[in-house]
């Protein structure tokens, strides 16, 4: 019998990715793939300070309908070295046979070395719903209503 919580993804390594192994996950328990960066062996590519990269993996993936990948950030990278994924969670459709390629971006004062084979985003492949919209002449009534951008706060209530 299969595991309900486990999918089977289609993937292709790409020629420039020939000497990479493919997305993995690096516990028993992870949520998220990791994601290598494919860039050739003699780049020499630093992000500078506020600046971006469009990253290659090596790999392509075919969903199954209903399924998206969402790719995330490494909390590694993130709090050593202030690199993130720019638009996170980026989403890979599930129509989408294209390279996976991450969008780095450099929050931090240094200049960020990418090197070939190292882990640089994770990830996540997630069930989609998908909405059906119905125009309405009126929404319900909350006790938010139209508050946002902070109007519920900063600071939790004291406990009782």
């Amino acid at each position: 019998m299969s595991d309900p919580t486990e999918i089977v993804v289609q993937i292709i390594r790409l020629p420039h990715a020939h000497d990479l192994g493919p997305p993995a996950y690096q516990s028993e328990q992870a949520a998220g793939l990791d994601l290598i960066c494919a860039i050739e062996p003699a780049a020499d590519i630093a992000i500078p300070p506020g600046g971006r990269f469009l990253t290659p993996t090596g790999f392509a993936i075919e969903l199954p309908p209903g399924y998206e990948g969402q790719v995330r950030p490494r909390s590694g990278l993130a709090v050593k070295h202030g690199v993130t994924v720019l638009n996170a969670p980026g989403t890979i459709d599930s129509d989408y046979r294209g390279e996976l390629k991450v969008l780095l971006f450099n929050a931090g004062d240094q200049p960020f070395r990418l090197e070939r084979g190292m882990r640089i985003a994770q990830l996540v492949v997630a069930p989609v719903v998908t909405a059906r919209l119905q125009l309405a002449t009126q929404l319900s009534e909350t006790g938010r209503g139209e508050g946002g951008f902070g109007s519920t706060g900063t600071k939790l209530s004291p406990p009782a």
